[in-house]
């Protein structure tokens, strides 16, 4: 029997979870899967330029696991962007990095997961401001390139 599988972390769900290539109609196109732990692993390899080892510490995975989701991804990535296909991004095995939010006027709360997984928050909800970030997860600093560890 298998072991279940372990939740991945995810700093945050993008804003945009599909993309198809233009001038094709959509109900002709075929569709690609990817799963919000393939773009993490994506985000943080290629975007963010950590090594495997960072990535894998960073969704809390081991480095082959991390390894693994990234092929996956990159080869889905790969079949859209060569045959024409569409990407469609959602579900998947995970758990958010962070859910506490910060607005440019100071003021921070807390979002449910539930919400989170739905839509990520582009307000203040107690100023309207749209300049907000998620709050640095105990034990992380923010980095230029994204999150790493005190040590």
């Amino acid at each position: 029997m298998a072991r279940p599988r372990k939740c991945r972390r995810v700093e945050s769900i993008p804003g945009v979870n599909y993309f198809k290539p233009p001038g094709i109609p959509l109900r002709t196109l075929e569709e690609v899967l990817l799963s919000l732990e393939e773009v993490e692993a994506v985000r943080l390899k290629d975007l963010e330029g950590l090594e495997q080892e960072q990535g894998a510490e960073s969704m809390s995975i081991s480095r082959a696991t991390f390894q693994r989701i990234l092929a996956s991804a990159r080869r889905k990535i790969a079949d859209a962007l060569l045959n024409g296909k569409a990407i469609r991004i959602e579900g998947g095995s995970f758990e958010m990095a962070s859910s506490r939010f910060k607005c440019l006027n100071g003021h921070e709360w807390e979002v449910p997961f539930e919400v989170m997984t739905k839509e990520p928050p582009k307000l203040c909800p107690t100023c309207d401001t749209p300049g907000i970030e998620p709050l640095t997860p105990v034990g992380q600093r923010r980095r230029e390139r994204g999150w790493s560890n005190y040590r």
